[in-house]
């Protein structure tokens, strides 16, 4: 590809691999290479799954080498001088960043405050900005930008540091333009994500599909992903006696075809941040049931427009959402044909507009 802007941008990720902020900072990628950005990547954990665009440092495989304190600081060395040697013209920081020593070298002594713009993918914002106002002044006030991915988080930074320098743009989907369909042998409603129960509440939604009408009219639930609580989650689905009705899927990095085919898919997390679990699938044509929880869904879901909004923290609405968007066929219908269109002003020349603003 021939580029028509010779701007030197880095994106420096945690990783290209696991769930949705991953996945999103790989998109982010695409989105500016396509643009004709000059794009770097510096990933700290070699864990490369997703697609991405332009040239990558994968500091995790040095890791996977040396992990010693020794090897920690030659690390660090190699970051400083691609940082240096490369001069950039923006970074774009999307790690989680916790530890205020190491967070103050990296923003004090390696990256230019005002090209370095800090990416927050949380409503828990504690895991990108140090939660002592001071500090998270100390660390950011000086950056260009601060980038939520929402706007409940942008306003919660604000809220909380006084920062000025915050704005959001949405993270981009990829929209499905066809109109095909998938078989359907066996109806199932679905759950993607980190099996993170703390922060996705998966226990919820299988005790509300429990008391929900759907096991006994045979509409089964899958459970997509990997995650710390899996035992945990199975357990609890025997413990249910719902074990013929609940199947659980490995990690998939690519379950168009999985979201494609279910009735609708369910969110029940605790927070999130603009979560992807609602995008991709109305991005694909499957409508949503999702808790109201900070922050995202209220920015996306238009109650029984494009899915259901529920109130969090109120497990029986939950079960009676669920019941109602598949016994409601008008209902249903209405919401499945409104999806794709939902989420139009989430598609790359939409984003990229936003980013190309921010980037001169």
């Amino acid at each position: 590809m021939i580029k028509t802007n010779n701007k030197k941008i880095c994106i420096v990720v945690s990783s290209l691999g696991g769930g949705g902020a991953e996945r999103s900072s790989a998109l982010l990628s695409e989105l500016l290479y396509d643009l004709g950005y000059n794009i770097y990547i510096v990933s700290v954990l070699d864990n490369i799954e997703f697609a991405y665009k332009g040239e990558l440092l994968n500091l995790g495989e040095l890791k996977a080498k040396d992990d010693s304190v020794i090897g920690r600081l030659k690390r660090f060395k190699v970051f400083r001088n691609f940082i240096k040697d490369h001069h950039f013209d923006y970074v774009i920081d999307s790690r989680t960043r916790i530890g205020f020593v190491k967070e103050f070298i990296i923003s004090k002594f390696i990256y230019t405050p005002k090209k370095t713009m800090y990416c927050v993918r949380s409503y828990n914002v504690d895991e990108y900005i140090n939660p002592n106002r001071i500090l998270g002044k100390l660390l950011y006030s000086n950056a260009n930008k601060i980038v939520a991915v929402s706007n409940a988080i942008s306003e919660k930074i604000k809220d909380k540091y006084g920062l000025k320098n915050v704005s959001f743009i949405y993270n981009t989907v990829e929209i499905k333009q066809d109109d095909s369909k998938s078989d359907i042998s066996e109806p199932y409603i679905l759950f993607f994500g980190r099996l993170n129960d703390d922060v996705k509440n998966v226990s919820l939604l299988l005790e509300e599909y429990s008391k929900s009408n759907l096991p006994n009219k045979d509409i089964g639930l899958k459970i997509l992903g990997d995650g710390k609580d899996l035992v945990k989650l199975k357990m609890l689905v025997k413990a249910l006696n719902i074990s013929s009705n609940v199947q659980f899927l490995p990690h998939n990095s690519n379950p168009s075809n999985t979201i494609e085919s279910a009735l609708f898919t369910v969110l029940t997390s605790r927070y999130e941040g603009f979560p992807r679990v609602i995008t991709e699938s109305l991005a694909i044509g499957t409508p949503v049931v999702s808790v109201d929880c900070q922050s995202g869904p209220n920015e996306i879901i238009i109650n029984e427009f494009n899915g259901l909004l529920v109130e969090n923290h109120n497990p029986e609405v939950l079960a009676k959402a669920m019941n109602r968007l598949y016994e409601d066929k008008d209902l249903y219908l209405h919401c499945k044909s409104n999806t794709k269109a939902s989420v139009k002003e989430l598609s790359k020349a939409a984003i990229g507009l936003q980013w190309k603003a921010i980037l001169k």
